[in-house]
């Protein structure tokens, strides 16, 4: 997940700084963070598959983002402490390397057909992407000019949103596509259990060489990566602190703390919601798709489906990239929000085809939530602007609490008005971007 933070203590802003930006050191950046939206967004293309195979509920299946996020959360800090001593580039070769054995994990899990060895795999897969990552968006801030930093990492996030877009597409064909025909409910309960494990075996097999292909793809990128001489003059980051949860705890022992700029700690609670109801909506929607009173649709087509979902992220944050040049952050956000709470309210109160195309349309007004939060919430920090860019980065856990929350609503009262808990998350995000509309903006931001 990028960040544009612009950060005048970072490396690269003095006069070291670059005249021109490295063009191999930025192809690669950018190669990381399509690979890291790609594999975030095949979660949502797993949850089904995993949840029909293991005849799931909602909230287990919603395990899946549970692990996932909680890793990132955990593994933040002890990434970032890889960053200090051995520097960007070592630390994004072994963020590979960890996310490469975490994509081979899926040959034993498939093999054993056992949910928690999927639920280890994606833990290790997790754990990877959150030490390429907290290496990646500072490094992509010291390749180049200063001033076009921030430039930098649209650019870097933009092909995040493109790995999140190709994704639905590569699970369909290759994972769900490929899978025997499920069996009904009252086939499973007949059999025997060596019969049923048998079963779930051959329905996992179908993961086994996609992942074995990224797994390989991992490696290479690894290699690549450790072969090419990167020109950087720092080998040690002086603003990792921006990426990394846990060290925004070391400000309450100074005079002047996080905890005492309220806009930050809303700013977190806006994060925390933001995340929780994007991925909510999108580990849900296939099954959603699949309901016979929304549209009955395949598992293979509503995968694809899926795309429009995150495509309409991709595409809203260029077109927000533009609006946010002449509209306040605090006027784009609340319209943003009121824009994706009528439609989940929309999906809420009809059904049929009408509900499927609203949720599928909350991913346009997802797009600018993060970056207009997060700028919101750290504005006039000034010297705890990295202690509180790491609480906002703590708060990406909302994405495995509230999914799961979701998840268990859903088991409750039916998947189609648990959506109420993503509705309720778009009202504090509304209401968080007007009431940022009368405050002063800061010198220089």
């Amino acid at each position: 997940m990028a960040v544009s933070l612009r950060n005048p203590s970072a490396p690269g802003y003095g006069e070291d700084a670059y005249l021109q930006t490295d063009t191999r050191a930025m192809s690669v950046a950018t190669a990381l963070f399509f690979m890291v939206g790609f594999l975030t967004c095949l979660n949502d293309v797993l949850i089904p598959h995993l949840k029909s195979i293991f005849e799931l509920n909602y909230a287990q299946a919603l395990f899946v983002q549970l692990a996932f996020f909680t890793s990132y959360f955990v593994f933040s800090y002890p990434a970032g402490k890889l960053v200090d001593k051995f520097g960007y580039k070592k630390t994004m070769v072994a963020g590979l390397l960890v996310m490469a054995c975490g994509a081979f994990g899926f040959l034993p899990a498939a093999g054993s057909a056992l949910f928690p060895i999927f639920l280890l795999a994606l833990v290790v897969l997790a754990a990877g992407m959150t030490i390429v990552q907290v290496a990646v968006n500072p490094y992509v801030t010291v390749i180049g000019p200063p001033a076009t930093a921030s430039s930098r990492l649209n650019l870097a996030q933009a092909f995040n949103s493109v790995g999140t877009f190709i994704a639905p597409f590569f699970g369909s064909v290759l994972i769900l596509a490929t899978a025997p025909a499920p069996a009904t409910p009252e086939k499973l309960s007949s059999m025997t259990e060596i019969a049923r494990q048998s079963y779930r075996a051959a329905q996992a097999s179908t993961v086994r060489m996609p992942y074995i292909g990224i797994g390989l793809t991992l490696v290479l990128l690894a290699i690549a990566l450790a072969t090419i001489k990167l020109k950087t003059k720092h080998g040690i980051s002086q603003n990792t602190q921006d990426f990394r949860p846990g060290a925004f705890a070391e400000a309450l022992y100074s005079a002047d703390s996080i905890w005492r700029h309220p806009w930050l700690l809303f700013g977190a609670l806006g994060i925390f919601v933001y995340v929780g109801a994007e991925v909510s909506i999108g580990s849900l929607l296939v099954n959603f798709m699949g309901l016979p009173e929304i549209g009955g649709v395949p598992e293979t087509h509503a995968a694809k489906l899926l795309m429009l979902y995150w495509g309409g992220a991709m595409i809203g944050r260029f077109i927000g990239s533009a609006i946010l040049q002449k509209v306040k952050t605090g006027t784009a956000l609340g319209i943003a929000g009121i824009g994706a709470l009528l439609l989940v309210a929309l999906s809420l109160l009809t059904h049929g085809h009408t509900a499927m195309w609203a949720l599928l349309a909350v991913g346009f007004f997802n797009s600018i939530m993060f970056p207009s939060i997060f700028t919101l919430g750290i504005q006039d920090l000034g010297s705890l602007t990295s202690k509180g860019s790491s609480l906002m980065i703590a708060a990406v856990l909302g994405g495995a609490v509230i999914p799961y929350l979701t998840g268990t609503l859903a088991d409750h009262i039916g998947l189609h008005p648990a959506f109420i808990i993503p509705a309720f998350c778009y009202i504090y995000i509304a209401i968080f971007g007007f009431v940022a509309i009368k405050r002063s903006v800061a010198s220089g931001a």
